[in-house]
């Protein structure tokens, strides 16, 4: 472990699974207290927890659909009786990635995709940003489909995309004067359960990994690491950044 976020509280959105359950653990063996908030994942989430907790760190679980204002509203409240209601860093993690052509794309897809995507990011840097002193981070987790859509059955998450990149950079502008800052990651294709590198387990494995000019999926190990230089007080005079981890897809 190090100690470069001792006496920091980290909340990580969707923290439980993935690239967000990569960040809480990145954020803990960096010192930081990690609430590792998940919607559904309990079991997961208390699995990242005992992790950190067993290498030394200090981790909680948080329930709470962050899509939910209301239920964000409740997840503040929990972080205000139980945590100081003081928060350092916040990881705007969570998503949903749900493809689907537009004339068959469903109304119920569109409000799930956009509420998780772009709606979430809103309502928690909000409560968030409330309970930010100097020094604190905000870094939202994107995609390089928010650069450019890279084909058909990708326009609405490409979308909620964009749109969650203008609100991280908008966050730059705004909070700045508070000593606050604003960074973007956008992964390219990262190696998890929901975008698996094994051609056996996703049909479009092969063609994916051709397009990437490294050669092979990204790990979510890869993405964290750029999430705790961002989280760390090197990185104070990054702000309104977006760094892509996708071994050069976008380039």
């Amino acid at each position: 472990m190090t100690e470069q976020l001792a006496g920091k509280t980290a909340l990580v959105t969707g923290g439980s699974r993935g690239i967000g359950a990569a960040i809480s653990k990145a954020l803990g063996r960096d010192g930081a207290t990690v609430l590792v908030n998940y919607a559904k994942s309990a079991d997961a989430a208390r699995r990242v927890v005992d992790e950190i907790r067993a290498a030394g760190g200090q981790a909680h679980a948080l329930a709470g659909d962050v899509s939910n204002p209301a239920a964000v509203l409740r997840l503040f409240e929990e972080i205000d009786k139980s945590h100081g209601g003081r928060i350092d860093v916040l990881v705007n993690n969570a998503g949903v990635a749900m493809n689907g052509r537009i004339a068959e794309y469903s109304d119920a897809d569109y409000r799930k995709t956009m509420a998780t995507n772009v709606d979430a990011v809103f309502y928690v840097t909000r409560a968030a940003a409330k309970r930010m002193g100097p020094g604190g981070r905000i870094i939202t987790i994107g995609s390089i489909l928010g650069e450019r859509v890279m084909g058909p059955g990708m326009g609405v998450y490409a979308a909620s995309k964009f749109a969650a990149a203008g609100l991280a950079r908008g966050f730059a502008h705004e909070l700045a004067q508070r000593g606050i800052t604003s960074n973007l990651v956008q992964p390219g294709p990262i190696d998890t359960d929901m975008n698996p590198s094994d051609p056996a387990k996703n049909p479009v494995a092969e063609a994916t990994r051709r397009m990437v000019p490294v050669g092979r999926y990204g790990k979510a190990e890869e993405v964290a690491a750029v999430v705790a230089f961002l989280a760390s007080p090197a990185a104070a005079f990054v702000n309104g950044a977006t760094i892509n981890v996708d071994g050069g897809t976008n380039a």
